[in-house]
């Protein structure tokens, strides 16, 4: 659940995990924790960080205060993200596909959360590789830096872009066009010209 941590800047934070390592010494073992926060707005800006401390309160304090100072904004389309895109970190590939308003964020509590905190509210994922919670969260964050926006787009290649895929799947649910409906007449009319 996540927890508001500023108020004014109406940052959320969200733990995704706690690691406990222990150091053998003379009198037994000595533990020490680290914890992985994800904090954002739920507007598009997201940033991860990592602390470490011989408790765990302090690791997750010193983690948030990281993550505070990675903020970084990143482009929305209504609740979703404007183009598919994947990211990689270590052994870990992420895939993150725009959805349709009420699909909701299908991913695992990983790749979640930092979607979530960034202001995703609909969206596909789909994980390969390893399924470490520290590299899958690293992963997003790459696949995330990879997101431009139309106007972006727009700006390097010096062209004018029509209406994006995104922006039409979101626009024929809001006028309450189903889509598999719109999707299957599309693809046969595809089919039509290719065979003409």
């Amino acid at each position: 659940m996540p927890e508001v941590i500023d108020e004014a800047a109406s940052l959320e934070s969200t733990t995704v995990g706690v690691f406990r390592t222990a150091a053998t010494v003379k009198g037994g073992r000595r533990f020490s924790f680290s914890a992985l926060v994800v904090v954002g707005d739920r507007a598009g800006r997201v940033g991860i960080g990592y602390g470490k401390a011989n408790q765990v309160p302090p690791a997750i304090e010193k983690a948030q205060k990281g993550a505070k100072r990675k903020l970084k904004p990143y482009p929305l389309v209504g609740r979703t993200i404007p183009h598919e895109v994947t990211g990689r970190f270590g052994a870990c590939v992420v895939r993150i596909v725009p959805a349709s308003p009420g699909t909701g964020v299908i991913a695992g509590a990983a790749v979640r959360a930092p979607l979530e905190l960034m202001g995703v509210q609909d969206c596909l994922t789909k994980s390969y590789g390893s399924n470490n919670s520290k590299n899958l969260v690293k992963a997003v964050i790459n696949g995330l830096d990879q997101l431009h926006s139309k106007a972006q787009v727009q700006a390097l290649r010096g062209v004018v872009l029509g209406q994006t895929g995104v922006e039409e799947m979101i626009e024929r649910v809001r006028a309450g066009e189903p889509l598999a409906a719109a999707g299957e007449s599309d693809g046969t009319t595809d089919t039509e010209t290719t065979e003409s």
